[in-house]
């Protein structure tokens, strides 16, 4: 008897390992595809970061990096997740209004960038480090708010995909779709800010041809770093443009589709007559029209900021 009801919980626990085996793998398969379909705006998220780096020393490149790490990590799994968890099972229809809303503040630093070059003003551009902590702590937090609308477009992409599961499986899997992507975006960014040091070490080495490739990277990486700036800024018109255009006509919303289906109309037809590079030039055309809605969107919000304060001091 005693030995029948062994054997019987032994059965239970393998039952319940297999179970658990299955679990794991599901919420690790969902995690997958979850993160796959946020690619873009992950991709868009790296390009965006590396711009707020600009002027610091070298010394401090990777501690700042860290910091916004950090408060990635945050944004995700406290504000973030628990918010979207709830907003999904409770009011839905409030995801996409949200969405727009960062969407708007995306499509504004973009526009704001975009005026400010065009306007020939030029920031004091000593390194944070030398304009002292209170710098650096508004080069971080301005990162980190930034972060906070990339992370949750990411982050409400990637419920969207595992929306079918269990709220524990959706939990779990958004859990390590957050450690990923933050993982993934800033180890590629610290990657990116510290290539020059690789590069003057590389250069020191005793072989011609590494010393050649390490002098390369030393002289590149200043012009890489200047573009994905550029990058970064056009980043935040196309995923703000992109959140604005989807979200207006989603369900919940459904105030306006007729940008997204006039865009996805006009793409559709390119993909279909264009071939081989249907694909690509169909894309391109979306990324465009998101990014063009996104500086007229983001323009209008920084001509009342600038309106307001400018009539109220000439009532004074």
């Amino acid at each position: 008897m005693a030995i029948g009801g062994l054997i019987g919980l032994l059965d239970d626990i393998a039952a319940l390992a297999k179970l658990s085996a299955a679990s794991l793998d599901d919420v690790s398969a969902a995690a997958g595809r979850a993160t796959v379909k946020a690619a873009g705006v992950v991709v868009d998220d790296a390009a965006v970061t590396p711009q707020y780096l600009h002027g610091v020393v070298a010394e401090r490149e990777l501690a700042i990096v860290k910091q916004i790490a950090l408060g990635s990590i945050r944004n995700k799994l406290i504000f973030i997740l628990p918010a979207a968890l709830l907003l999904n099972h409770f009011l839905p229809g409030l995801l996409p209004i949200i969405l727009m809303i960062g969407g708007t503040y995306l499509a504004f630093e973009g526009a704001e960038k975009v005026w400010h070059k065009l306007s020939g003003k030029h920031d004091d551009d000593k390194p944070a480090v030398e304009q002292g902590p209170e710098a650096e702590k508004k080069i971080v937090s301005g990162a980190i708010r930034t972060d906070l609308i990339l992370s949750a477009e990411i982050m409400v992409i990637a419920l969207a995909t595992v929306s079918h599961q269990g709220f524990w499986s959706q939990l779990a899997s958004l859990v390590v779709v957050a450690f990923v992507i933050t993982v993934l975006v800033y180890g590629v960014v610290a990657l990116l800010v510290r290539m020059d040091d690789v590069g003057l070490q590389l250069a020191q080495r005793d072989h011609s041809g590494v010393q050649a490739l390490g002098r390369g990277l030393v002289t590149a990486m200043p012009k890489v770093l200047a573009t994905i700036s550029v990058v970064g800024t056009i980043a935040m018109l196309w995923v703000g443009g992109h959140i604005l255009m989807v979200n207006l006509g989603a369900e919940g919303t459904g105030w306006f589709n007729a940008p997204y289906e006039w865009v996805h109309h006009i793409e559709h037809a390119i993909h279909e007559s264009t071939g081989a590079f249907g694909s690509t030039l169909g894309w391109s055309f979306k990324t465009l029209c998101s990014a063009v809605i996104g500086f007229l969107v983001g323009s209008v919000v920084v001509g009342v900021l600038r309106f307001v304060p400018a009539k109220r001091a000439h009532s004074k």
